[in-house]
């Protein structure tokens, strides 16, 4: 099917350029900004999940330890408002991704991910919080015959490291999900689902209140300095004096001007189509409602939300000067292609779906494509980012492990590589824009035309970057 972008432009006509999660719920009123001059024990940085679960996990650790939480806008204004949002319990991208960096803890990193799913699970049993989980697994689809190596290669991953996953042929996984793409599949049954990422969010907000940080919402981060042992976070209005610091910005990398040089903001896009009918859901299928990666070189990833609507992402870009805030974002136009690949994939819905929302947002893409630790002023601050990804359960799993690192802790985690080591430098700008303007280009072409460009995704992984995982 080539590419119909008039029928792409009317789906998009009336469509909101913001994200689902938060403009399906209620406003509510952010808490006050920091106005006046305080001290702490510890500083939180960030009010995305990593940020969130450090208060949370700090503060069951010590109850009586001082915290104090500041976000630059409101609570999970960044990717945590903004994901696909399935689970995983990968900590590390992917157990592929995790043998390409750590082949020798990959089993280490597998248990440590599944024990870090189970206690978000109990987590949020425990506090009550409600976000629409479900547990309806995840699967990785291979678009075409294609991607059949790459599916028996990842069941063969998921059984070598004891996850209940099985294979489904050509029939099977059209019968799970209805698209003339899908191929094969593999599907990992346990602790893996879908949550409304903003529900949880703001659970996580109650939570930490509830249990004595003190959150303050519009205080950006201005600037630090170390001295005596003390180091002064200044906001636009007050003055921070904290023994320790975990900065939780990801994609944002502030904190301090060294974490841009391993971080990247690339962006992601997803549209979210409105509510599926019970004759529009016959035809898909879904019954199951699992999480969907595919094997495009572009991969595409899709999920239902709990009113059916389909959540559908993917089109990776990057604006220059790590620019978080692109207003051509804002139009329909840099979705197109993302609505065409939609069509792709489901024909059945094209003449009948119209998308109620649509967006885009930085993630902190490293050459690791997983999450890692810069420590700043003597270990006194630690940043920890870089998720590209996978982050909605991963981020509770860096913040326990960032929290650790922070306090000498010496534990199973901050002895493996991951947290003692961090990714390569990327070059700076203009290169930097440049190769990612080429890369985008390539990614986006290369299924259907090969060439150069296959030449071209294969130097940039060898530089590092495993942008075809």
């Amino acid at each position: 099917m080539e590419d119909d972008n008039p029928a792409a432009l009317h789906a998009l006509a009336n469509t909101r350029f913001a994200p689902y999660w938060l403009d399906s719920l209620d406003p509510v009123a952010d808490q006050p900004a920091l106005a006046v001059d305080i001290k702490t024990d510890l500083l939180i940085v960030g009010g995305g999940f990593c940020g969130l679960w450090s208060a949370i996990l700090a503060k069951e650790a010590n109850p009586a330890r001082e915290i104090v939480l500041i976000e630059a806008k409101s609570i999970a204004n960044g990717a945590s408002g903004r994901p696909g949002a399935i689970l995983s319990t990968s900590v590390m991208h992917g157990i592929d991704n995790t043998e390409r960096m750590f082949p020798t803890e990959v089993a280490t990193l597998e248990e440590l991910g599944k024990k870090n799913l189970d206690a978000f699970k109990a987590s949020l049993e425990k506090y009550n919080v409600d976000c629409d989980l479900e547990w309806g697994g995840e699967l990785k689809v291979s678009i075409g015959d294609d991607g059949l190596e790459a599916v028996a290669e990842d069941f063969e991953l998921y059984k070598k490291y004891g996850h209940d996953a099985v294979v489904l042929n050509k029939q099977e996984v059209q019968a799970e999900i209805n698209s003339p793409l899908f191929h094969a599949g593999v599907w990992s049954k346990k602790r893996s689902g879908t949550v409304h990422p903003g529900k949880l969010a703001r659970g996580l907000k109650r939570v930490a209140i509830e249990l004595g940080v003190k959150v303050y919402e519009n205080t950006p981060h201005l600037s630090n300095s170390f001295s005596n042992g003390v180091i002064s976070v200044k906001t636009p209005s007050a003055t921070i004096d904290a023994n320790k610091v975990l900065l939780a910005t990801n994609a944002w990398a502030a904190g301090h001007k060294h974490i841009k040089r391993r971080v990247a903001a690339v962006r992601d896009r997803i549209v979210v189509s409105e509510p599926l009918s019970d004759e529009q859901m016959q035809m898909v299928g879904w019954q199951h409602r699992q999480g969907i990666y595919d094997t495009r070189t572009q991969l595409n990833y899709m999920r239902l939300t709990k009113d059916n609507r389909i959540l559908f992402g993917g089109r990776l870009d990057y604006f220059f000067n790590n620019n978080t805030d692109p207003a051509t974002d804002k139009t329909a136009a840099p979705f197109l292609r993302l609505v065409n690949a939609f069509y792709r994939t489901f024909p059945q819905l094209k003449e009948s779906v119209r998308f109620s929302h649509a967006w885009s947002g930085p993630i902190g893409l490293t050459t690791r494509m997983a999450v890692h630790y810069q420590r700043f002023h003597e270990g006194n601050m630690i940043f920890a980012g870089g998720y590209s990804g996978f982050g909605v359960t991963a981020s509770r799993f860096g913040a326990e492990t960032g929290l650790d690192i922070l306090d000498g802790k010496d534990t199973e985690a901050t002895r493996l590589s991951f947290a003692r080591t961090v990714p390569a430098y990327i070059p700076p700008e203009p290169f930097r824009w440049i190769g990612a303007k080429i890369t985008m280009y390539a990614l986006d072409t290369l299924d259907e035309k090969g060439g150069w460009r296959k030449l071209w995704v294969r130097m940039v992984e060898k530089m590092g970057f495993p942008i075809t995982l």
